[in-house]
C-alpha cells in the first residue's frame, strides 16, 4: 500500500504508539506531521524518519489545536493518539485527576477532530487511538475508562454525521501496550503492592488470552488498514486489539 501524496497528522507523536505510527505512515509514503507537548521528543522522532515534521501543540487547548492545523495545512488522515492514564481507586481519585483524564483523552480528541473536519475533504479518515477501557469497565481506572468510553461515543456519533461526506471515523482500542505509559503503570503496581515487575506484568496481562502486551506496530498496522482504499466502508467502529480479550 502506498500513501504517496497523503498528509497525515498524528497527535501524541513523540513516544510509544504515536512514534510508531509516524514511522509506519512515513514508510508508506505519506507526509506526516507529529504533534505533542514535548518538542525534544518530537524532534527525535522526526530526525529518524523521512517526510516527518514536528509541531509542538497541546491538544487540550483550542488555540493550540487551531495553530497546529494552521501549521499543518489540510490533512487527509488525522490520528488522535495523544493520551494519558492514572490508576487509583475511585475513592482516591481527585476531581483534578478526573478532569485531567477527560481533557487529554476526550476533549483532546474532540478538538482535534473538530479542527480537522473544517478542511478535510471526501476520502478523509479520522482515527482515534482509544483503549479496551473504552469498551468495558476497568477497576482502579474509572476516570481513564470514563474518558475512553467518551472517546468511543464521540467516534460513533461523528461517524454518522460525516458519512455522506465520504469521511470515515473509527477508533482503535488496544489492550495494555508495550509502551512507556504501561511501564509507569507497572511501576505504580510495584510501588503500591510490593510486587516484582514480573508479578506486576503478569497481573496486567492476566485478562489477555494471549498473555502478553500488545505491540505498538499492531496499532500501526490497524491504522494503516483503516487509511487504505479498501476500508471505505468501515465507519463508526471501535476495533479491539487485545489478543481476544472481550
Amino acid at each position: 500500500m502506498t500513501l504517496d501524496g497523503r498528509r497525515v497528522l498524528i497527535t501524541g507523536g513523540g513516544t510509544g504508539s504515536g512514534a510508531d505510527l509516524a514511522r509506519g505512515f512515513s514508510d508508506a509514503g505519506a507526509d506526516v506531521i507529529i504533534a505533542g507537548r514535548r518538542a525534544a521528543a518530537l524532534d527525535l522522532v522526526a530526525a529518524r524518519h523521512p517526510r516527518v515534521r514536528a509541531v509542538a501543540a497541546d491538544v487540550t487547548s483550542e488555540a493550540s489545536v487551531s495553530a497546529l492545523f494552521a501549521a499543518a495545512g489540510p490533512c487527509d488522515i488525522v490520528i488522535a493518539n495523544a493520551g494519558s492514564a492514572v490508576s487509583a481507586p475511585a475513592s482516591r481519585t481527585s476531581l483534578d485527576d478526573l478532569r485531567a483524564m477527560l481533557d487529554v483523552n476526550l476533549v483532546g480528541v474532540f478538538l482535534t477532530f473538530r479542527e480537522a473536519l473544517k478542511t478535510m475533504g471526501p476520502g478523509g479518515r479520522l482515527i482515534a487511538v482509544a483503549s479496551i477501557a473504552g469498551l468495558k469497565g476497568v477497576a482502579y481506572a474509572s476516570a481513564y475508562a470514563a474518558a475512553k468510553h467518551g472517546a468511543v461515543g464521540l467516534v460513533r456519533s461523528l461517524a454518522l454525521e460525516v458519512a455522506t461526506k465520504r469521511i470515515t471515523v473509527n477508533a482503535i482500542c488496544p489492550g495494555f501496550l508495550d509502551t512507556e505509559m504501561t511501564e509507569r503503570t507497572l511501576a505504580t503496581i510495584m510501588q503500591t503492592t510490593g510486587r516484582s515487575r514480573e508479578q506486576a506484568l503478569e497481573a496486567l496481562t492476566a485478562t489477555s488470552p494471549q498473555g502478553r502486551l500488545i505491540r505498538v506496530d499492531e496499532v500501526t498496522a490497524a491504522a494503516l488498514w483503516l487509511a487504505s482504499p479498501g476500508a471505505e466502508g468501515v465507519n463508526g467502529q471501535a476495533i479491539p486489539i487485545t489478543g481476544g480479550e472481550a
